[in-house]
């Protein structure tokens, strides 16, 4: 049976399993630092909704919590 080696997401060395590795789902202390500090710094995206998806952007006319003159 082959096994499954799980690849670093930052610096492509192995993983050992989460019951032998604190730092799971990376190699090391210093590539999960380096992982938090990446989304700290915004360098990753969590892509938004589709505009036509977001009911805060339907015109004020057509919100159903609004009324014509409310600001």
């Amino acid at each position: 049976m082959a096994m499954n080696v799980r690849e670093c997401s930052i610096c492509k060395k192995p993983v050992a399993p989460r019951a032998e590795n604190p730092a799971f789902p990376f190699c090391s202390k210093r590539c999960r630092m380096v992982d938090l500090g990446r989304w700290l710094g915004e360098e990753y995206r969590v892509p938004d909704r589709q505009v036509d998806e977001q009911e805060d952007e339907l015109p004020t006319e057509q919100h159903p919590d609004r009324t014509p003159g409310d600001a």
